[in-house]
């Protein structure tokens, strides 16, 4: 079941994905349920959004691609590599990312985001995929200049615009099956099955709720695959993951 959240008529609502309809349900399933409101909006007159608003954290995992880590200059950590991102950091499929003045090197890193669904604390990896609502796509962008000079993460993985989400959330969805791919102005730049990951969704699960509570509507970005690089204004950045669509961004500089 693909859950989107969407514009509509100067409101917002969430829907299910039917064909070439969003089936208007009566709100956030993630705290209402599923329960249809008889309305139904075709998806060619609804802009879709975020599909999740983060309540709390976006929770990323670094590192987490052997050949990433390699092309980072390092190995790969034997534990997940925790960081975070602010909530404002996230915008939608379709939105702009804006290159801060800042930065002069802004770079993609495609990735499988994973939506909770529950209060999730100190969850064992046996049972953590019952506390996921569902999958969708992220892009981690990053302004690496800073990311060096820095030494931490925080500034260059949070300014705004640098969390998109999209397009939808899927209920169903199997990652050791899915390839991921990132492409921008329609060049091949990223391209792995996520069963390249080194930490699975249910021992990331496990790993960050034994050191914070995740909340209904928290994010985890699960780290992306070699081939990161910069982007420019006027360029489009898409990320793919089969089964999940395309999150497509534009880009920016700031104003």
């Amino acid at each position: 079941m693909k859950i989107a959240r969407f514009s509509h008529d100067d409101a917002i609502m969430y829907g299910i994905v039917d064909e070439s309809d969003l089936v208007v349900l009566a709100g956030d399933p993630m705290f209402a349920g599923y329960e249809p409101t008889g309305q139904r909006v075709p998806l060619a007159d609804a802009a879709l959004l975020a599909p999740v608003i983060p309540r709390s954290k976006v929770v990323c995992v670094g590192k987490n691609y052997h050949d990433h880590a390699a092309e980072m200059g390092g190995t790969a950590p034997e534990e997940p590599l925790l960081f975070l991102k602010p909530n404002t950091a996230v915008i939608g499929p379709g939105d702009t990312i804006v290159r801060p003045s800042l930065s002069q090197q802004t770079e993609y890193e495609g990735e499988l985001a994973v939506v909770i669904g529950k209060i999730a604390k100190n969850v064992t990896a046996a049972d953590a995929l019952s506390y996921v609502l569902g999958y969708t796509i992220g892009n981690d962008v990053t302004a690496r200049d800073l990311q060096r000079k820095d030494g931490q993460w925080s500034r260059a993985k949070g300014f705004d615009t640098f969390c998109p989400l999209g397009p939808v959330i899927e209920t169903d969805f199997d990652p050791a099956s899915a390839t991921i791919e990132t492409r921008v102005n329609g060049e091949v730049r990223q391209h792995a099955p996520l069963t390249d990951m080194i930490h699975s969704v249910a021992s990331i699960i496990e790993y960050a709720s034994a050191v914070f509570t995740l909340l209904p509507g928290d994010v985890i970005l699960t780290g992306t695959p070699a081939g990161v690089g910069a982007f420019d204004a006027g360029d489009i950045v898409e990320v793919e993951i089969s089964g999940l669509g395309i999150l497509r961004n534009a880009v920016r500089d700031a104003r």
